[in-house]
């Protein structure tokens, strides 16, 4: 079989590669696919697999052969559904491959944004404790999570696995999510009961149409004053203003956030300028371990799909 990759370079480097794929037929990997040449290179696909590409109507337009689009992601809100049902082209995303890189980050987030390490060590490498008066200088505040409040907006697979990690920090752990259920150690409350008692929000639920822009101005103003807010889903759930206000307005401590709703960053984000803001160019996903298992979900969907199987089908 014929399997494109159109953005290898989103997955792929000198530890992670694509040999597992090349196993399964001929492939032809393009680094990062402009969008206007997408269609010509699935001309003759039959298996494309994709990250971030947008597979539209358009791009999809001359792939006659192709039965069958793999997902590096579990989202698959850049496929058009509607066209691929049409069409007859199997779609399977990669399920849950990353819940306990996104976890991790989220604290790796949380835990900077209350100990400050990443500024006291940039206080160190600039000479500054050497000139100290005394031998722990509070140049930064540090605060303790236990008996914090942390609200998780969405309970699925990662935010179960954030409550876990919370609850090992003795934080009291609240939570809702769209579809309610019982979670170990976590109490379900509303939205607005959640922000209203949190110390630091985290979100954890899939970009849609009930979560795009979700944290706008008036969920912002429902936070606790100096409460931090933490994003490692989607950019697409906040109104990237709004928190730029809140945070200029000194109403939110902080924010600490892997996602933003254009990547790679634009020139004139002007997140770049908002005080008490901390970003990661959404790599919360990316160890290696999970890169390596992401890859092993995709090329076993692959083979379940033509084995008569599939598996991790969201169409077809």
């Amino acid at each position: 079989m014929k399997i494109v990759l159109t953005d290898a370079q989103t997955v792929f480097d000198a530890l992670v590669t694509d040999a597992p794929l090349r196993a399964l037929g001929e492939v032809a990997s393009y680094g990062l696919l402009p969008y206007e040449e997408v269609a010509e290179r699935l001309a003759d696909a039959d298996v494309a697999v994709v990250n971030k590409t947008l597979l539209d109507a358009h791009t999809l337009r001359l792939a006659k052969k192709l039965k069958y689009i793999g997902l590096f992601a579990t989202g698959y809100n850049n496929i058009d559904i509607d066209y691929c049902r049409a069409h007859g082209i199997a779609v399977c995303n990669a399920g849950a491959y990353s819940t306990n890189a996104v976890a991790q980050h989220t604290f790796a987030l949380i835990l900077e944004a209350f100990n400050n390490t990443s500024r006291y060590n940039r206080y160190v490498h600039d000479g500054l404790w050497k000139r100290s008066a005394t031998f722990s200088p509070f140049v930064y505040p540090l605060r303790e999570l236990a008996g914090k409040t942390l609200g998780i907006v969405g309970l699925g697979a990662i935010g179960t696995a954030v409550a876990r990690i919370a609850n090992a920090f003795q934080m009291q752990v609240i939570g809702c999510s769209r579809s309610p259920k019982q979670t170990e150690g976590v109490e379900q409350v509303s939205l607005d009961a959640l922000l209203r008692r949190s110390d630091i929000v985290t979100v954890h639920c899939p970009l849609n149409e009930d979560s795009q822009d979700m944290f706008n101005k008036a969920a912002f103003a429902k936070m606790k004053p100096g409460a931090v807010f933490v994003n490692t889903a989607r950019g697409g759930v906040v109104v990237e203003q709004d928190l730029y206000d809140a945070l200029q307005s000194g109403h939110l401590g902080m924010a600490a956030i892997d996602t933003i709703r254009t990547e790679p960053m634009e020139e004139n984000c002007l997140l770049m300028n908002a005080p008490n803001c901390i970003m990661t160019p959404h790599i919360a996903w990316a160890p290696v371990e999970t890169r390596q298992r992401l890859m092993g979900i995709v090329v076993d969907n692959i083979k379940n799909y033509f084995a008569g199987h599939p598996t991790n089908l969201v169409s077809g």
